[in-house]
């Protein structure tokens, strides 16, 4: 049925639900999650004043993507608890648009996300990453209730 699902995540309350019922899902089924985070890069005056600042045994950490891999990784540890194999995609850009590709890429069989802007006159904003997702998906979306 389900052997390669995506997941996306933006730390919020509602995406770890996303996340949660996701790897509920994958648990049970035995498949493997992509977890994806889309971002925009940290600016470079904030990289060189953080880097400046920052003890020399951590300055490597600081990078353009740094607060999502934090996100990617709290997902992941979600998703290992219940030994769901889990691979992150951090992804510049709009998220809808990286969960769109990430499934292209890896073949999946399920998109699933959170349902967070689908209510009322917010279901109709060109820039809901469910409604988007669910109108251009190369295949199954699930669409979780978090609100």
């Amino acid at each position: 049925m389900f052997k390669t699902m995506v997941v996306g995540t933006d730390g919020s309350a509602t995406a770890r639900e996303a996340v949660r019922q996701a790897a509920e899902l994958a648990a049970q089924l035995t498949a493997t999650v992509h977890v994806v985070s889309a971002y925009e890069p940290v600016p470079e005056p904030r990289l060189r004043l953080e880097r400046r600042e920052a003890p020399d045994n951590i300055e490597w950490a600081i990078n353009p993507r740094e607060e999502v891999n934090a996100v990617l990784d709290e997902a992941a540890s979600m998703l290992k608890e219940r030994g769901v194999e889990v691979y992150l995609h951090p992804r510049e850009g709009d998220a809808a648009d990286a969960l769109l590709d990430v499934a292209e890429e890896v073949g999946a069989d399920l998109i699933v996300v959170g349902n967070k802007g689908m209510t009322g006159a917010k279901r109709f904003l060109l820039g809901s990453v469910p409604n988007k997702v669910s109108h251009h998906a190369p295949c199954s979306v699930l669409i979780i209730r978090t609100t």
